[in-house]
């Protein structure tokens, strides 16, 4: 069992509140192999692909929306939406590589600052360590005996810091990875809002654009509350009302942009 898999479990005994359940999840040789798996988990980008798929969706959707109001050729649309996708795209995969480029270079800066200073000034940082544990409510002599057993080890030492003093936690995702992953689910998820209007181009299926219109709506709304749903692996949160949550935002988008159309369409001929 993966950390992913054990962790799931123990949140399913959580919220049966099961115990006999919650004790199989804990078991000592089920956290050692789960620990032991945990860095190669791939679920770690499921955020970027939520979020980049939802972006995708209600930004292109909005595009649809806006010349629908306009009523303006499918054409135009296409070119519009084509347009927004690739540079909206690139611009959220840029934005997702620099992010976490910054982040773990920001990182990297303190873990070395701290590394030095337990390595120079051991006693003031054993000093700002015992004085967090304390603030955190450890009795005096616990605080003391953690601090002891953490600068034991120069490495664990310096995570202590980071992680108690600074509150950063080293991410193992590569900027790279997440820049890809948030660009490919904004051109995937990007792309339905506009594909029953490349059908009608490619096909000649002679649909009004009312109707392409209803149809990429109905397209839109599903995903949008699908993706929205997935947030539960992100948030915990329930599928159903992350789902419409999504839903009502995205659709309250595409209103603004289609009634900005409407107001707007006699600049279009």
């Amino acid at each position: 069992m993966n950390m992913s898999k054990r962790l799931e479990e123990a949140r399913k005994a959580y919220d049966e509140k099961n115990p006999e359940a919650s004790k199989k999840a804990h078991d000592e040789k089920v956290i050692e192999m789960a620990v032991e798996q945990h860095g190669s988990e791939s679920s770690q980008f499921i955020g970027n692909m939520v979020y980049g798929g939802l972006d995708g969706i209600i930004s292109i959707f909005a595009v649809v929306s806006g010349v629908a109001g306009a009523n303006l050729t499918s054409g135009v649309l296409l070119i519009l939406g084509a347009a927004n996708l690739l540079g909206d795209g690139i611009s959220m995969g840029i934005g997702a590589y620099l992010s976490m480029k910054s982040e773990k270079e920001y990182y990297r800066k303190e873990l070395e600052r701290e590394s030095w200073e337990a390595e120079h000034y051991p006693e003031g940082e054993k000093a700002e360590l015992l004085a967090i544990y304390k603030n955190k409510g450890f009795p005096p002599e616990d605080a003391e005996k953690l601090v002891e057993i953490q600068s034991r080890d120069h490495d664990r030492w310096v995570d202590a810091m980071m992680i108690n003093e600074l509150g950063m936690i080293k991410d193992e995702r590569k900027p790279i990875s997440a820049a890809l992953m948030t660009f490919g689910a904004f051109i995937l998820f990007g792309l339905l809002p506009l594909l029953v209007y490349m059908v009608d181009t490619i096909f000649h299926t002679n649909l009004s654009m009312s109707t392409m219109f209803l149809i990429s709506i109905i397209l839109s709304g599903i995903s949008l509350f699908g993706l929205g749903a997935a947030k539960y692996f992100i948030t915990r949160r329930n599928p159903l009302i992350s789902g419409l949550e999504m839903l009502i935002v995205g659709g309250l988008a595409a209103s603004v942009a289609y009634f900005i159309g409407v107001l707007l369409k006699p600049l279009g001929g």
